[in-house]
């Protein structure tokens, strides 16, 4: 799970907003397009950057199939495609036909905005005779016509260097660290596997924390297993920090096993809010502080309803500052110092 240099300094999204200048006559080639899939987070995106979306019809014929027509002047612009590619595989096919329309009607740059970016866990050859569905993805977005990806807290980092055009890798960091900028005391950041341990000495370095780390085991897919917490939570207030929720096994198994051990106070924190399958069931009865999570993935109504203590933070300020930085050519790496 990935997160930026322990050393760096998050920037809260106030100071995102100080940064950010009276865009001025010469972003005009800038064009923001929107998918179906997160409508509102583009809608934000587009508020926070004071321009408008652009017309797109995007409606699907009787027999499933997408069609898309971009509605407006694409010639010699610069075209920022707003798209996440969780499930249903139709928001894929989605950007990947936009991305297509965008370059036939001759935009002078495409980036294609993946807020989460689907297939990412399938990363590697683990098993025999497996895809590695990632690169596949990253392959399909470059010979759609993109010229530029910009994503959020990647599943691995090596995901980067599937691509053969340039890769922004933003981090929701700046976002949780102002949500729980006066989360104090006795403060452990617990990281849910080994993977995560990077994102959690980040997390640990801003609090000023500790942190354990859960130790488990995937007996089979979307199945995780404690098997021991690896440092002292006992009394403590302790944050779960992880890149994901999907079936939510991991983030029970881990809260559980710091409920065994004394955690006064547990907080879970993940960027993408994929609850799927049991997720929802399996949160619902978890005697916690909060879930913290990014409007990354559209969240559904019923999650809403059933989570009392869900909390979902926007990242539209964070991806608009990466997306005026990238029309302006400016350093999008200054957003984390």
């Amino acid at each position: 799970m990935p997160f930026a240099d322990p050393g760096e300094r998050a920037v809260s999204n106030a100071e995102l907003t100080e940064k950010m200048p009276e865009l001025s006559a010469t972003a005009s080639p800038l064009m923001l397009l929107s998918g179906t899939a997160n409508r509102g987070l583009a809608e934000r995106i587009s508020e926070e950057l004071g321009r408008p979306l652009c017309d797109v019809t995007i409606k699907r014929f009787a027999d499933g199939e997408i069609f898309v027509r971009i509605n407006e002047n694409v010639r010699g612009r610069d075209v920022f495609l707003i798209q996440p590619t969780n499930p249903p595989a139709a928001n894929i096919l989605e950007l990947l036909i936009l991305i297509d329309a965008a370059k036939r009607a001759s935009a002078a740059r495409i980036t294609a905005v993946v807020p989460y970016y689907g297939y990412g866990r399938q990363d590697r050859k683990d098993q025999p005779r497996v895809s590695i569905a990632a690169k596949l993805m990253a392959n399909l977005i470059t010979a759609a016509g993109a010229d530029r990806l910009l994503g959020i807290d990647f599943h691995q980092h090596q995901i980067q260097g599937f691509f053969d055009i340039p890769v922004d890798h933003l981090y929701a960091a700046p976002v949780f660290m102002e949500w729980y900028r006066d989360l104090t005391g006795d403060v452990v950041v617990v990281a849910s596997d080994v993977g995560a341990a990077k994102m959690t000495r980040g997390y640990a370095k801003r609090f000023g924390a500790e942190i354990a780390i859960i130790d488990k085991r995937r007996p089979g897919p979307n199945v995780a297993e404690v098997v021991n917490v690896v440092g002292d939570v006992a009394g403590k207030r302790c944050l779960i920090a992880d890149d994901m929720i999907d079936t939510a096994g991991t983030m029970v198994g881990a809260v559980r096993a710091l409920q065994e051990r004394g955690a006064k106070q547990i907080y879970l924190l993940a960027t993408h809010a994929l609850f799927s399958g049991p997720a929802i069931e399996r949160l619902r009865p978890l005697q916690i502080e909060e879930i913290a999570v990014t409007d990354t993935i559209r969240v559904s109504e019923a999650a809403r309803e059933a989570l009392g203590n869900l909390k979902i933070l926007s990242v539209a300020s964070l991806l608009a500052r990466a997306i005026e930085s990238t029309h302006f050519n400016r350093s999008v790496s200054s957003l984390f110092v």
